[in-house]
């Protein structure tokens, strides 16, 4: 009986390093495998940005219109701007590459240098708030400025969401 348990352990023994020396065989790659893998990952990332390259060109396209819209419905910078102000809450970087907070007095304005500060005045009420330019927009027709949340919550504008106003460059 020991000698059976003996031989049944060396048949384990050799099934273990068997199945030991396949796995090994099959984790080894030749450096010709190895640059085939390297040659199809190229054709492959090259295939990739060559099927991107229009979906780019749609991107850029778009951004081109965008800002052409916005140069359109622009008004000159030199003499005050009349027209309708809205409000955004949303977004995490503005046009300039800052981080978006609806808490600072910043604005949106088509054509203005960034940094530029505008007074925005509610034409009905009065109340006036300086803000400073940090983000492109609005993008609909008609509208001069966006304004942040608390631009528009001292401007007394948040509940309907726009406003007839005056801009005035400050600086």
């Amino acid at each position: 009986m020991a000698s059976f348990v003996c031989a049944r352990n060396v048949i384990r023994l050799f099934a273990v390093a068997g199945a030991g020396a396949m796995l090994a065989a099959c984790a080894q790659t030749t450096v010709s495998q190895r640059a085939e893998r390297a040659a199809f990952r190229q054709a492959a990332i090259e295939q990739h940005r060559a099927a991107a390259a229009p979906a780019m060109m749609r991107r850029r396209v778009t951004a081109a219109r965008r800002y052409a819209t916005a140069r359109r419905y622009a008004a000159p910078a030199s003499t005050p701007a009349h027209g309708v102000a809205s409000f955004y809450t949303e977004g995490t970087k503005t046009a300039s590459g800052e981080k978006f907070n609806t808490l600072d007095m910043t604005a949106a304005h088509p054509t203005l240098p960034f940094g530029t500060k505008l007074r925005v005045t509610n034409v009905k009420t009065g109340q006036a708030v300086t803000v400073r330019v940090n983000d492109r927009g609005p993008y609909v027709p008609g509208r001069v400025v966006d304004v942040s949340y608390s631009a528009a919550d001292a401007l007394g504008m948040v509940g309907k969401g726009l406003a007839k106003v005056k801009l005035d460059v400050v600086e």
